[in-house]
């Protein structure tokens, strides 16, 4: 019952491609683009992992009330904001959004949204990290609703096949984008605790998943030994972790990928089709990664165009 509650409340409150366009702001502030992509390559000349951290966080925006920027806003008051959720705790990179915002402030202020300019630094970040480009739809609006209790609504590290497409299906995406947006795994680096069921205590008779390459695992086991006391120990989410690639879909196949929710394409034939096109054509998993992009991005449940990302407008 909780579930179906869970459900329908998403539902509720997401709307698909309510009214986005391309050309959104082609009169209303025609830089914004530019000023957004300046924003994410200045970050990256400084940090390699910006890229997959602007990727996840809007990925993590738009599965919590559509893709409306509450995961940008700070926790306040009595409420613990999403950013603070547990599965959010490792989320970074938030500066980038406040600089690409504050630059279109100064050119043209109160227009274009958190939640765009979130959007297109997710763009930014695959093509600028080697990965296909695409014109983002815009038009989204900010939320006003940010619950750190909500961020339970992520799809897990750990999670099955069968939830995994439960969690996108109320979300009106596909295996198909289940199998494509999971590429997103090709960059960044992931802590212990998001991988540790697979390599220690198993189930009652092993220690590590018999799915995972014996190697692999046991690597993993070294860095992330049973018992971690290394805060931020942990391991890059495949081999070429700054490349937008399809290595990590070459590794799922091999048994090298870091969690049970990735290993989990390969339990249905459809998903495990999927993973195995992807992992011989770099053009076919690009062509797929950039239309679901643009499906999830579409799911928006925005209120208003927020003068400071993390902090709601005052109410007139």
């Amino acid at each position: 019952m909780a579930a179906l509650i869970s459900s329908l409340l998403i539902l509720s409150l997401v709307h698909v491609g309510d009214a986005l366009s391309v050309d959104y702001y082609a009169e209303t502030c025609p830089n914004v683009e530019t000023a957004v992509t300046e924003a994410v390559k200045n970050a990256m000349a400084n940090d390699r992992t910006v890229p997959a951290a602007l990727l996840r966080m809007h990925f993590h925006d738009c599965f919590i009330r559509g893709c409306d920027g509450s995961v940008l806003l700070n926790s306040k008051g009595n409420n613990t904001a999403e950013k603070d959720g547990p599965p959010n705790i490792s989320l970074h990179a938030f500066y980038v959004i406040d600089n690409a915002k504050k630059a279109v402030e100064a050119t043209c202020p109160g227009v274009v949204s958190c939640a765009d300019i979130l959007a297109l630094a997710a763009r930014d970040a695959v093509v600028l990290s080697g990965g296909p480009t695409w014109e983002v739809p815009k038009g989204r609006l900010d939320g006003r609703v940010s619950k750190a209790s909500e961020t339970t609504q992520l799809p897990a590290p750990t999670f099955n096949f069968s939830q995994l497409k439960q969690s996108f299906s109320q979300r009106g995406l596909s295996t198909e984008d289940l199998v494509a947006l999971s590429g997103g795994h090709t960059l960044g680096f992931s802590h212990c605790s998001s991988f540790q069921n697979r390599i220690h205590n198993f189930d009652a008779s092993r220690d590590i998943d018999p799915s995972m390459n014996p190697s692999f695992a046991a690597s993993l086991q070294k860095v992330c030994p049973a018992h971690n006391k290394v805060k931020n120990a942990g391991s890059t989410m495949d081999s070429t972790t700054t490349t937008f690639d399809n290595v990590y879909y070459k590794l799922l196949l091999q048994g090298k990928s870091l969690f049970s929710s990735d290993q989990a394409l390969l339990t249905d034939p459809k998903t495990k089709g999927l993973a195995s096109i992807f992992a011989t054509s770099q053009e076919e998993f690009n062509e797929a990664f950039v239309n679901s992009m643009i499906k999830m991005s579409e799911i928006t449940g925005g209120q208003e165009v927020r003068l400071d990302c993390r902090v709601v407008n005052a109410q007139k």
